[in-house]
């Protein structure tokens, strides 16, 4: 029960919330996080949680953590804020834009600051077009993402994601923002058909996309090394080089979108190494800062910059940039998480402790309830079925997945289905112990759920 002029029934009165059921939310009300510290947090109550989804993918080097708060307040001490609009800088949005570019899997001339993943694609898609018309090419201003694939929740970035929640009643997508199929193996591919063959059809019907739109028309191509919220979808063996192939083909740039799979999601720096991918451009947010402060940055290599820098001369200037891009406090907070990520060994600690999490994982597939387990890394996914041999689940798309989700909230473990999957994303600096906590609590919710269900 919500008791009057408590936070809940003030949050009820004064806030919506994203992804949310905004009626719902008026009956129910929130979860109040009051605290963490490493892989937990706890809410008003006092109850901890073992937080599998690091938030929001993305708080890697754990909650609590001394040497970012440091970082940020020794920072807001000397310089708590400055542009860098028009000639203007300071350390560390230079320092942060160093590293950045001398840390890419793949050359790259410059960074651009930004302050959210959606905000860097935006950016992204902006500085695309802006290219083409540099280029005298007005006409190549498509661009193609993939179905079930997320970029973000701006009217340009929730264009390019390929989920229909993102889309439904915000009269999305925008005109010249394609969709091809996503690279989900299990669900999607041909009785028979190896995962070699998915992949040739897959790039197939990229190449045939683009043929039928005219490859004169299309700028590029968006995608994330790993799909994260479209449900954890790990390409299959030959995609990429295949895909990059029909890109390279067609002379298409290539966007790797590492807001999830950046700093060692998957047990590399960047997704792009786990898969050998060549992007133009790299888009990163999330573990960029771990999420303690909002900062996001877009790389570019000069195939991309040249033709922007000669148009930006011929214009004036180029008209775009953020208030708060490339923020001294959280740049400077970046850094340091960048260092410890480093110093640490957390991309290897994802590496090792990520193949315990799917040696685990794999070991429920007999469970009745578990139709795939997917992952790379400290990114993992179980997808839920009732019917293992017809790959369904419930009768309502996400009922299975959100009840799952709620048995495996009461016995204390954070995480977040997409529909009738769940997603496990925990810190980095997550152990083995800790693994089988969260195993083992996924194994009672599993049990729970399925004593639940109709015979």
């Amino acid at each position: 029960m919500t008791l009057p002029n408590s936070p809940e029934a003030r949050d009820i009165a004064a806030h919506l919330h994203p992804y949310t059921n905004a009626k719902k939310h008026l009956e129910i009300g929130p979860m109040m996080i009051e605290s963490g510290q490493g892989v937990y947090v706890e809410d008003r109550t006092g109850k901890r949680y073992l937080e599998a989804m690091a938030g929001l993918w993305s708080v890697n080097v754990g909650f609590n953590e001394p040497r970012l708060i440091e970082a940020a307040t020794a920072q807001m001490r000397k310089l708590p804020y400055y542009h860098t609009f028009g000639h203007k800088s300071h350390g560390p949005a230079v320092d942060l834009a160093e590293k950045l570019v001398g840390m890419a899997p793949v050359p790259m001339s410059k960074a651009f600051f930004t302050n959210s993943g959606s905000e860097a694609n935006d950016t992204a898609m902006k500085m695309i077009w802006y290219r083409a018309n540099a280029l005298g090419q007005p006409q190549r201003k498509k661009i193609i993402a993939r179905d079930r694939g997320y970029h973000g929740v701006t009217i340009a970035s929730a264009s390019l994601t390929g989920l229909p929640a993102n889309h439904a009643s915000f009269d999305l997508p925008i005109a010249g923002v394609l969709h091809t199929g996503s690279p989900h193996f299990w669900r999607d591919a041909h009785p028979g058909e190896s995962e070699e063959e998915f992949s040739t059809r897959r790039a197939a019907e990229l190449a045939a996309l683009i043929e039928a739109e005219g490859p004169e028309t299309i700028a590029a191509f968006f995608a994330e090394p790993i799909m994260g919220a479209g449900g954890v979808i790990v390409p299959p063996q030959g995609y990429w080089p295949k895909i990059q192939e029909v890109l390279r083909r067609y002379d298409i740039l290539f966007v790797a979108d590492e807001v999830i799979c950046g700093f060692g999601r998957t047990g590399h720096m960047f997704g792009s190494q786990a898969f050998d991918l060549t992007p133009d451009m790299m888009t990163l947010s999330k573990g960029l800062s771990s999420s303690y402060l909002p900062i996001s940055a877009l790389l570019a290599n000069d195939k991309v910059l040249a033709p922007i820098i000669e148009e930006s001369d011929r214009i004036g200037t180029f008209g775009h940039g953020f208030t708060a891009g490339g923020h001294p406090v959280a740049a400077a907070v970046a850094l340091e998480s960048i260092a410890v990520i480093e110093e640490r060994d957390l991309v290897g600690n994802a590496a090792r402790t990520g193949a315990y999490l799917h040696q685990r994982l794999s070991a429920l597939a007999d469970h009745p309830l578990i139709g795939e387990t997917r992952g790379l890394g400290l990114i993992g996914a179980v997808e839920l079925v009732a019917d293992k041999a017809a790959r369904k689940a419930l009768e309502k798309p996400g009922q299975l997945g959100a009840a799952v989700n709620a048995r495996l909230l009461e016995r204390g473990v954070i995480t977040r289905n997409m529909g009738d999957a769940l997603a496990f994303s925990p810190p980095l600096i997550i152990t083995e112990a800790q693994i089988d906590e969260l195993v083992e609590a996924l194994t009672g919710a599993l049990d729970d759920t399925l004593a639940d269900l109709p015979r």
